[in-house]
């Protein structure tokens, strides 16, 4: 990670952010704090980045990730370019560390979407400017600011609520562990045999939650993951590049669905979550993601506000 200039609102300024495990508590309840002016004083923001530019690698398909960023360079003053690798030297065999230092010189900042996280950590070691992690294999931070701001909203606190994920051990678990163990939030995560969250990753929230208090549970049982929860939060079963699998996670999942006979063990004012798209009938019923209960559209706003106050932080406004 690169150097921190350690002065007063200047602590985000250069550096990365690739895992909310690389930051602190307090900073983490900064960017959510920014996030929520910056949602409340848009017009505050409007020239703040005029002038400079976002490169945006995407070598996945994307409809909030992409939307949300350009659309929030755009209303902060400032100007998102859509990089694809077909489009790419990067794409025909260019090392990361050439692309990392020639992007630096163009752009203020690079933001990637990618399957490999190591392939964002090499390009944050090249890279002079920020590098944002817009989604790995490993982590999804992105959507955790967006779910902790979501959270904040509705249930006004986040130390001591419970959230129970059900589903795949997938980046989204691995980032809302994390979240969870920085802001004091207690994380339940049930998934079938097979399909556990990463351990070392596990392994490090676990170490993070130490200093909060946060209490991190995985278990096999969702019946267990959703008793007394104040957020219930589902993802596909079958995330991008495991399309394969679907048929053979549709029977392993089975047993996970997010319906009105799981939701009946949470806590009467509950909120579900989920970080889109959406497979109704599959990891989650309809009348669930529908009803009442359900924020999945706050959720997928939050992202343009969070994503905001993490551009604005690297790059010390």
């Amino acid at each position: 990670m690169k150097a921190t200039i350690d002065v007063k609102d200047q602590t985000f300024y250069g550096r990365d952010f690739l895992t909310l495990l690389d930051y602190t508590p307090k900073q983490i309840s900064q960017l959510l704090d920014k996030a929520q002016d910056i949602k409340s004083n848009k017009a505050a923001y409007a020239e703040v980045l005029k002038g400079q530019s976002l490169g945006m690698i995407f070598e996945n398909a994307s409809t909030r990730t992409r939307v949300s960023f350009e659309v929030g360079m755009t209303q902060l003053g400032g100007h998102a370019l859509f990089l694809s690798p077909k489009d790419m030297q990067i794409g025909r065999g260019e090392p990361v560390k050439d692309t990392a230092h020639v992007l630096s010189r163009y752009v203020d900042a690079i933001m990637i979407r990618t399957n490999s996280h190591e392939l964002v950590e090499e390009l944050a070691e090249h890279a002079s400017v920020p590098v944002i992690n817009a989604l790995t294999d490993y982590y999804h931070p992105c959507q955790a600011m967006a779910d902790l701001l979501t959270i904040l909203e509705h249930k006004g606190s986040l130390k001591g609520l419970k959230l129970a994920y059900v589903g795949d051990g997938n980046n989204v678990a691995h980032s809302l562990l994390a979240a969870g163990a920085k802001v004091g939030m207690d994380i339940s995560v049930a998934t079938p045999k097979g399909y556990e969250v990463n351990a070392t990753i596990f392994e490090k929230a676990q170490k993070a939650a130490e200093e909060t208090g946060a209490s991190l549970m995985q278990t096999h049982d969702p019946l267990e993951a959703v008793k007394d929860a104040d957020v219930i939060y589902t993802d596909v079963w079958a995330s991008m590049g495991f399309e394969q699998e679907q048929e053979d996670r549709l029977k392993q999942f089975s047993a996970y669905q997010v319906n009105d006979q799981l939701i009946a063990l949470a806590k009467d004012d509950f909120i579900f979550l989920h970080c889109l798209p959406a497979h109704r009938g599959e990891e989650v019923t309809s009348e669930v993601i529908d009803g009442n209960r359900s924020v999945v559209y706050d959720q997928a706003e939050n992202r343009l506000h969070a994503q905001k106050a993490i551009i604005l932080a690297l790059l010390g406004k």
